[in-house]
C-alpha cells in the first residue's frame, strides 16, 4: 500500500490589501488541488503584509479569532478539495491577547486546532513583541487525513527543542511558515530546517514570502522547499524572487526506513539532559 502524500506550499508577495491576498491564496488552493495536493501550508501571517517591520497599533486590526471568519472560509475550501490546510494567521484571543498562530483544518473541513508561535523576536525589522504574546499551547501534533502534522513558525526554527518535541509527539510532516529576509539568516535558511528534518527523521515544509513590501526594506527571499528525513531537498528549491507554488510527493515510509537506520530516538539520553531546561 502506497504511503505517499502529495504536499504543497506557496510563496507569494503582498498584494496590497487583505481581501485580494486571501483570494490569491484561495486561487492557489485550487491550483494545488488540480495538481493532486492533499495537504497545503501558506506563509506566515498569510493574508497580510509582514507588518512587524514597524511598530504601529493600527495593524492590530489584522487580528481575528481562531476559529473565525478566515478559518471558516478555508474550512469550506478544504472540504471541497479534500485537502488538509495549515493557515498561519494573526489571532485575537480577546482584546490585548494577540498571538502569531497557525490553524489546522482537516480534509473534511473540520477545525483540528492551532499552534501559537513560541519564540518571539524583537530586533530591527522584526518587532514582533509589539504584536504577539509568546505561544502557550505547547507543541501539538494534529492527526489529519494525511498523517500526523506539526507546525513551527519562522523564528521558532532557530530553537531545536520544539523540533524535537514535535518529533517525539509523532509528527511526520512539520511545516515552518515564515517571513524571513536577506541578510544574516539567508544561509541558515537552507541549513537549519534540513538539519532539523534529519535530526528528527521527518519531513519539513519550509515556506517564505517574496518581495519588498511598502512597510520596510526587508527583502523576502522565498526559496521555499521540502526536506526529507535525511535532510535532503525534495525536488528543486523555489525561486528567491518570484511567487511559486511548490508541490512534491512525500513518501512517509522513508520515516520508518531512516529511523531504523539511524536510530537517533532510540539512542537519546533524556536522563542526561536535565540541565538543558534550566534557566
Amino acid at each position: 500500500m502506497s504511503n505517499i502524500v502529495t504536499a504543497a506550499i506557496v510563496q507569494t508577495a503582498w498584494t496590497g490589501d487583505r481581501e485580494s491576498m486571501t483570494k490569491l491564496h484561495e486561487d492557489y488552493v485550487e491550483q494545488a488541488a488540480a495538481k493532486g495536493a492533499q495537504v497545503m501550508c501558506f506563509q506566515e501571517l498569510f493574508y497580510g503584509p509582514y507588518f512587524c517591520q514597524v511598530q504601529e497599533a493600527e495593524y492590530y486590526e489584522y487580528a481575528e479569532s481562531i476559529p473565525g471568519p478566515t478559518t471558516e472560509r478555508f474550512q469550506a475550501l478544504a472540504a471541497t478539495h479534500n485537502m488538509v490546510l495549515v493557515l498561519p494567521m494573526y489571532e485575537k484571543e480577546q482584546e490585548g491577547l494577540l498571538y502569531n498562530t497557525a490553524a489546522v483544518i482537516d480534509a473534511d473541513g473540520s477545525y483540528l486546532g492551532k499552534f501559537r508561535k513560541t519564540h518571539i523576536p524583537q530586533v530591527k525589522g522584526f518587532w514582533e513583541k509589539f504584536y504577539f504574546r509568546p505561544g502557550n499551547l505547547g507543541y501539538p501534533v494534529f492527526d489529519t487525513a494525511v498523517g500526523k502534522v506539526g507546525v513551527y513558525i519562522c523564528y521558532d526554527r532557530h530553537f531545536p527543542e520544539g523540533w524535537r518535541a514535535l518529533g517525539l509527539a509523532g509528527a511526520e510532516i512539520v511545516f515552518n511558515p515564515s517571513a524571513t529576509s536577506r541578510g544574516l539568516s539567508s544561509y541558515l535558511w537552507k541549513l537549519e530546517q534540513p538539519a532539523s528534518a534529519a535530526a528528527n527523521m521527518y519531513f519539513v515544509g519550509a515556506i517564505n514570502r517574496v518581495g519588498i513590501e511598502p512597510l520596510g526594506d526587508n527583502d523576502f527571499y522565498g526559496t521555499s522547499y521540502f526536506a526529507n528525513p535525511r535532510g535532503q531537498f525534495v525536488g528543486e528549491v523555489a525561486s528567491d524572487q518570484d511567487e511559486e507554488l511548490v508541490v512534491r510527493e512525500l513518501d512517509l515510509d522513508q520515516i520508518r526506513e531512516v529511523r531504523e537506520q539511524w536510530a537517533f530516538y532510540r539512542d537519546r539520553r533524556p536522563d542526561m539532559y536535565g540541565s538543558l531546561a534550566a534557566d
